[in-house]
C-alpha cells in the first residue's frame, strides 16, 4: 500500500466526516515547511495555522508537533550543509533550526506559541512524563499553542529514526487528545502505487492495521522528511490503542485543510476500535494498581460518584499503604469500598501531608506543586469493589 502525491486531494478524494473532537494533535511534516531554495516557507503553514486558529476560536484545543528544524538549520549554515551527514551534524543543524522553526509558527498566530522539546525518554520516565503532561495541560488552559518537537540535540535514537509521526501519537496520548491529524505531502493511503498500477485506488478508511497493510506501506516520499507512510501507520496504531482515530491528509492543498474546519476529511481515516474515553477508562480499570489506597470523605465520594470530578486534597481523609507519584491507586470511601482508581500526582507521603487541606496550600506545605489535583479527572475512573489494604 503506497502513499503518493496525487495533486489536488480536495477534488480527487471525496469528503468524509471527521470524528467529533475537542482536543487534537496536529503533526506537520518537514516537506510542508521546507522552501525550494532552502530554509523554511509559510506557504503551506498558513492554511494549517488558519485551521488551528479557527479551531481555537470554537473552543477546541490543538497541540502542534512540527518538524522542520533540521531544514531550517541547514539554511542558516549553508556552507556546512554537505559536510558530513552523520548524527552529530544533524543534531547541530536541529539545534540551529529550532528557533527559526518556532518563529515561523509564531509569525502566523496572534496568540503566543510555546516550544516544548521532548524525547521518548521523557515519556518513559514516570516523573518526567507527568511533568510534561502537566506543562502541556497548563499551556492549553492558558490558550497558548504548544509547538512540540523532539529534543534532537540529545535524543540520539529518536533523531536517527526521524520519527515525529510516532512522537505525535505519543503526545496525543499524553494530553488525552480525541484525534490525531497528520499533515504531509501525500494525499492518502493507496491500494497500490498508482505510478505502476493504474487500477490503484485511495483507501478512504482503514479499520484494522494488519501486518499485511504495514508490510505494504511505502517509505519516505520526499527529500527533506525522514518518515514515510510506514511511520504514519505506526503512529495510527499507537493512536488506535489509546482510542483515537488518525486522519492522514495532504497539507499542501489549502482546500483540503480548510475542509477540516468544517469537519470534513479529504484523505484517509484510520478508525479506532473504541472511543478515547472508553479506552482510557478500560486501561485505568484493568491495569495493575499499587498496594496503596486513598480514603476520601463523604463529600468527595459523592462528587466522584457523579463523574468528571478530580480528587482534591481537601476531600482526602486517610492514606493507606505506599505508592509513588504516577502510580495507579485505588480510591475508597469511609467504609473501605473501592469507588474509583486513578493516577496519583503525588506520592503517598506527600498526600498524607496534603490530606484535608486546600489546593492553594500545596506549595506552602511541600515547597513545590505538581498541580491542584491529587488525581486529575482525566486520570480517574469510577468502579465498585472493596479495598483490602489496612490503614498505615
Amino acid at each position: 500500500m503506497a502513499a503518493i502525491d496525487t495533486g489536488n486531494a480536495h477534488t480527487e478524494l471525496p469528503a468524509q466526516a471527521l470524528p467529533t473532537w475537542r482536543r487534537a494533535v496536529l503533526k506537520v511534516g518537514s516537506n510542508l515547511l521546507a522552501a525550494d531554495g532552502g530554509g523554511l516557507t509559510p506557504r503551506h503553514a498558513e492554511a494549517l495555522a488558519a485551521f488551528i486558529a479557527a479551531s481555537q476560536t470554537e473552543g477546541r484545543e490543538v497541540v502542534l508537533v512540527s518538524s522542520g528544524a533540521v531544514a531550517a538549520g541547514r539554511a542558516l549554515l549553508r556552507r556546512h550543509a554537505s559536510a558530513g551527514g552523520g548524527l552529530a551534524a544533524r543534531q547541530a543543524l536541529a539545534a540551529l533550526g529550532q528557533a527559526p522553526m518556532v518563529a515561523l509558527w509564531q509569525s502566523l498566530f496572534a496568540r503566543p506559541v510555546a516550544q516544548v522539546l521532548l524525547t521518548h525518554d521523557d515519556l518513559r520516565n514516570r516523573r518526567r512524563y507527568l511533568n510534561a503532561r502537566a506543562t502541556l495541560r497548563e499551556l492549553l488552559q492558558l490558550g497558548v499553542l504548544p509547538v512540540v518537537n523532539e529534543n534532537d540535540t540529545v535524543s540520539v535514537d529518536e533523531l536517527k529514526l526521524g520519527d515525529n509521526d510516532n512522537l505525535a501519537a505519543i503526545v496525543a496520548a499524553l494530553v488525552d487528545a480525541d484525534l490525531l491529524l497528520i499533515a504531509s505531502d501525500v494525499a492518502a493511503l493507496y491500494s497500490a502505487d498508482p505510478r505502476r498500477d493504474p487500477a490503484a485506488t485511495p483507501i478512504l478508511q482503514v479499520e484494522t492495521l494488519s501486518p499485511a497493510v504495514m508490510a505494504m506501506a511505502g517509505g519516505s516520499t520526499g527529500g527533506m522528511g525522514t518518515g514515510g507512510m510506514r511511520t504514519k501507520l505506526e503512529a495510527a496504531g499507537k493512536a488506535r490503542s489509546a482510542g483515537m482515530a488518525t486522519a492522514l491528509f495532504d497539507g499542501r492543498d489549502a482546500a483540503t485543510v480548510q475542509a477540516l474546519a468544517r469537519g470534513e476529511l479529504h484523505g484517509t481515516l484510520v478508525r479506532a476500535p473504541r472511543a478515547r474515553m472508553q479506552a482510557r477508562k478500560y486501561w485505568l480499570l484493568h491495569a495493575p494498581a499499587s498496594n496503596g489506597c486513598i480514603q476520601v470523605d463523604a463529600g468527595a465520594a459523592a462528587a466522584l460518584a457523579r463523574g468528571r470530578a478530580s480528587l482534591l486534597p481537601g476531600g482526602i481523609a486517610a492514606v493507606m499503604g505506599e505508592f509513588q507519584r504516577g502510580d495507579l491507586v485505588d480510591v475508597v470511601d469511609g467504609g473501605g469500598r473501592r469507588i474509583a482508581r486513578g493516577l496519583s500526582q503525588y506520592a503517598a507521603a506527600e498526600v498524607r501531608r496534603l490530606r484535608g487541606r486546600h489546593s492553594r496550600d500545596i506549595e506552602v506545605l511541600l515547597g513545590y506543586s505538581h498541580g491542584a489535583e491529587v488525581i486529575h479527572r482525566d486520570d480517574l475512573a469510577r468502579l465498585p469493589d472493596s479495598c483490602m489494604t489496612d490503614p498505615a
